[in-house]
């Protein structure tokens, strides 16, 4: 039988299979129940035969009611969601054979169920925890954070607050039926602090999950109600896909009640039933079993009619009763009518004239509370602009005359950015979020900080904002004004139109042009001096988000180093890390305190990308630094690098510059090389007559759209915004593993 075949028997057999059903419903009670549960149509006792189809088939075992392995807590037919307790994965350090042991939890749903993304949250519970949540099939998805205590003190974490401090959360995507936990190996609970915080934990769970420190330091959290935590499903009829379709064949169409309506399914493919408004009931049912009118007039009060009310399906009508006149949806609105029909209309002339008056008295209110709100307006901008550091700022570009440096209003960002429009967004880091705009006619980007200006740092702002202004470097995008009319600042850059060293390093992956080792090396070394260049400056300027989506690509590949400004505003050292996951460095996650030695290590990591080609952060268990260092260790260097690159005549190029990216990655920081050293070398390796002789083929990076390349990756890396996807840059949260 042809495969077309074939699709038309199956969807026969589900066709039969629902009109029995069907027929069985009729004769079926509407409220049974197990364990305290309701148990509505389409859902049914396995035994009763009263289900929809055999995937809505449930089990009562011991009291219990059971969706294959769940416990069901409770089924809504209104929401089409089933609760139910799902596993707690747990990760423990065992004290006799010094081993961490691993419990997770893989589950695959059958076809109507979705784990629901409007309820569940991933939540991830320990004091240096890095757990992942994955699509179990073809891992398409792929998502997790980090859990962590600063100094290892669980003490730190807050009750009932899931902000990363010995708990973090993250959503999942639509559609998903299957997934699996695992946890990062590199972030474990050690012998050392085995006392404190013995496990860690992972679970998808629902709304109602409430953060208590002592999961932290007890097995509370894994003991209780058998390991399991609540979780939420969506479930909906997938013999159809939408709405149109579904109807057409009445044997299969699942809404029977004659009040229901069919809604398109908000996770995943096919609809629900749902009453009408006005009606009540079970949509899935017929007749006095399914949707029935609501009679309003039995509880009027509540549906707001205080006169005569009259019943009709789906609604109500009220109006005054004989001999009285008013609005009958408010108490005491109905009144006797005892007026003539000329006192009645003058009456109403006064009435028209009084509202008239009242019109036009609201609207000089109105005009006066904008003209008092743009006064506020202009009173807060000129206090933002004093708590930033206005007023020295313009003392300092008046003092020095050489100094080209704008000073916008919040007015003119506002208007370039479409008051901050995310369609203006081209890209999100650690320090804040940069828009495309345009001012005076020239394009800029417009780089929003995260984070106010702390008091005592506001003279080391301002002092930076004008070495900054000053920088005429070749390879650092040119700061050329600032705004500190708003609560954080915002500063001004010039616009480089072509693009990142993140989206060449997607076409060296994608295999859709060759990047020669000169190249690579070339523009590893024009981003190495740039940085060398900040960190030398007599204020040293360090970035704090050293990746590759802040490298741009001018004409002719010219690298361009990007998003910097904001790392000194509340001073060196935060309370919550700042960075993107795989290019942090494990020393700042353990102080937060940033220095120049994190942006080397930044380097090292894009030197590895562009040495190997390969992505910061795996879907394996294992990070790019961790492969790398494995490899140098067991002299299969080789074996990880871009086959693009290997040559025999070049390797001893390569080597040199492996090695110094295992020098840019060392733990401790303090043993690193400086910038202006890596910068140094990688030049004196971009030269070598090895490299050389390979000349670049030309390239046409500046006509390939990010969507192109997103068509051929299946994910567009830097800042893209995606969902359901495997995003490293945007959806696994402080992804690194500690160096070894």
């Amino acid at each position: 039988m042809s495969p077309q075949g074939h699709q038309v028997l199956w969807l026969a057999v589900v066709w039969l299979s629902v009109a029995f059903a069907g027929a069985a419903n009729a004769e079926c009670p509407d409220n049974t129940m197990c364990g305290g549960v309701n148990i509505p149509y389409p859902f049914g006792i396995r035994s009763s035969g009263c289900a929809l189809a055999p995937h809505f088939e449930l089990d009562c075992n011991n009291s219990k009611l059971f969706l294959g392995d769940f416990e069901v807590l409770n089924i809504s037919i209104q929401l089409s969601q089933i609760r139910v307790l799902n596993r707690i994965s747990s990760f423990c350090y065992n004290p006799k054979s010094r081993e961490m042991k691993n419990n997770t939890w893989v589950k695959t749903l059958s076809s109507p169920y979705r784990l629901s993304n409007s309820t569940n949250k991933f939540t991830v519970i320990g004091c240096r925890t890095l757990a992942y949540i994955a699509d179990a099939k073809d891992e398409r998805y792929m998502s997790g954070c980090v859990s962590s205590c600063p100094g290892g003190d669980a003490r730190s974490a807050i009750n009932g607050t899931c902000s990363g401090i010995g708990c973090c959360e993250t959503a999942i995507p639509t559609g998903l039926r299957n997934y699996r936990v695992y946890f990062g190996k590199g972030f474990n609970t050690s012998a050392s602090i085995y006392y404190a915080t013995p496990c860690s934990y992972a679970v998808l769970t629902d709304s109602t999950f409430k953060f208590s420190t002592s999961y932290l330091t007890s097995l509370e959290f894994n003991t209780t109600d058998g390991g399991r935590a609540p979780m939420v499903l969506d479930w909906a009829i997938r013999t159809a896909n939408n709405c149109q379709e579904a109807p057409k064949n009445l044997t299969s169409y699942a809404c029977k009640s004659e009040n229901s309506q069919c809604v398109i399914s908000s996770n995943g493919p096919g609809y629900i039933c749902s009453c009408k408004e006005g009606f009540q009931g079970n949509p899935y049912r017929q007749g006095r079993n399914g949707c029935q009118d609501i009679n309003e007039c039995e509880n009027a009060e509540n549906h707001s009619c205080y006169g005569e009310c009259n019943n009709r399906p789906g609604g109500f009508e009220c109006h005054c009763r004989a001999g009285s006149r008013g609005n009958a949806s408010i108490p005491g609105g109905c009144q006797k009518d005892y007026l003539p029909p000329r006192a009645r209309l003058a009456i109403g002339v006064v009435v028209s004239l009084l509202f008239a008056l009242l019109v036009f008295l609201g609207w000089e209110v109105i005009r006066h509370k904008r003209n008092i709100k743009r006064q506020a307006l202009l009173r807060m901008d000129d206090e933002n602009f004093q708590q930033n550091g206005g007023q020295l700022l313009r003392e300092m570009i008046r003092a020095e005359a050489n100094i080209t440096f704008n000073l916008y209003s919040s007015e003119q960002i506002k208007a370039a950015t479409n008051n901050f429009d995310i369609a203006c967004i081209v890209g999100k880091g650690g320090q804040g979020t940069v828009y495309r705009a345009v001012l005076d006619e020239v394009s800029v980007a417009i780089k929003r900080c995260n984070n106010e200006i702390d008091e005592s740092r506001k003279m080391d702002f301002v002092q930076e904002l004008v070495i900054l202004c000053r920088v005429n470097h070749p390879n650092v995008v040119k700061l050329l004004g600032c705004c500190l009319q708003f609560k954080a600042p915002m500063l001004i850059y010039e616009f480089v139109q072509h693009k990142t060293l993140q989206e060449l390093l997607d076409l060296i992956r994608s295999r859709m042009f060759h990047v020669t080792l000169g190249t690579r090396l070339r523009i590893a070394a024009e981003s190495a001096t740039a940085l060398a260049h900040l960190h030398s400056l007599p204020r040293p300027i360090l970035h704090g988000d050293v990746k590759p989506a802040n490298i741009l690509l001018a004409e002719g590949l010219v690298a361009k180093v990007s998003d910097f400004g904001c790392s000194t505003i509340d001073g060196k050292t935060q309370a919550v890390a700042k960075g993107t996951p795989g290019y942090m460095d494990p020393d700042y996650l353990l102080e937060y305190q940033l220095t120049a030695k994190n942006d080397v290590y930044s380097f090292g990591v894009i030197l590895l990308e562009l040495l190997t080609g390969k992505v910061p952060l795996s879907k394996g268990e294992k990070s790019l630094t961790l492969m790398f260092q494995e490899a140098m260790a067991s002299d299969t260097l080789a074996d990880i690098l871009d086959s693009d690159i290997v040559d025999e005549t070049r390797m001893i190029v390569i080597r040199q510059a492996a090695v110094l990216a295992s020098q840019c990655l060392v733990v401790p920081s303090i043993t690193r090389p400086t910038m202006t050293l890596v910068a140094a070398k990688l030049q004196q390796l971009a030269l070598a007559d090895e490299v050389q002789q390979y000349p670049q083929p030309p390239l046409l990076l500046e006509d390939m759209s990010c969507m192109e390349v997103r068509s051929t990756m299946s994910t567009c890396y830097g800042e893209s915004n995606t969902s359901g996807v495997y995003n490293i840059g945007k959806k696994a949260v402080l992804s690194i593993e500690f160096a070894r």
